[in-house]
């Protein structure tokens, strides 16, 4: 069956291309070697007037070296929760050729203890992960003074 397209259609098909421009060279990348050294990256790109303002949720990209490909502004929400993607965060993952991932979101009551839903949150995240071969390799629940990890304390 010999099919014919007119070009009027395939011309209003969008189209869709996959692209990644590092900023820096691979070998300047800072490099995840434990969750101080995540807390410290997340803090430098934190911006300091809204940390204890608005709930915002992070990602951080890293390759199979733990480099640091890129972090993504995920989400900002209000004073007390901010919504998480999963589809968003893994699209940002496989367009980088993430190998890992590490999300991130901060307390603005400066209390980093992880809420039930910040567990169920995790374990969906870390499922999906499995499932596209992204790992998750940690929850960081951020404030200005201190951090919790979910990997330091066996929750993941």
């Amino acid at each position: 069956m010999e099919t014919s397209f007119n070009n009027d259609i395939v011309n209003t098909v969008s189209e869709i291309e996959l692209v990644y421009r590092p900023k820096i060279r691979a070998s300047l990348r800072p490099t995840v070697i434990s969750s101080q050294s995540v807390y410290d990256i997340l803090m430098a790109s934190w911006n300091p007037d809204q940390i204890e303002l608005l709930e915002q949720f992070k990602v951080v990209l890293l390759n199979r070296r733990n480099k640091v490909l890129g972090i993504i502004d995920h989400s900002t929400g209000g004073i007390s929760g901010t919504v998480c993607d999963l589809r968003l965060i893994f699209a940002a993952a496989l367009k980088a050729n993430a190998c890992a991932i590490i999300i991130a979101h901060n307390h603005p009551s400066g209390i980093v203890q992880p809420s039930e839903g910040d567990k169920k949150m995790t374990e969906k995240i870390k499922q999906a992960g499995e499932l596209l071969g992204v790992k998750l390799l940690d929850h960081v629940i951020v404030s200005v003074d201190h951090y919790y990890s979910f990997a330091d304390n066996g929750l993941l």
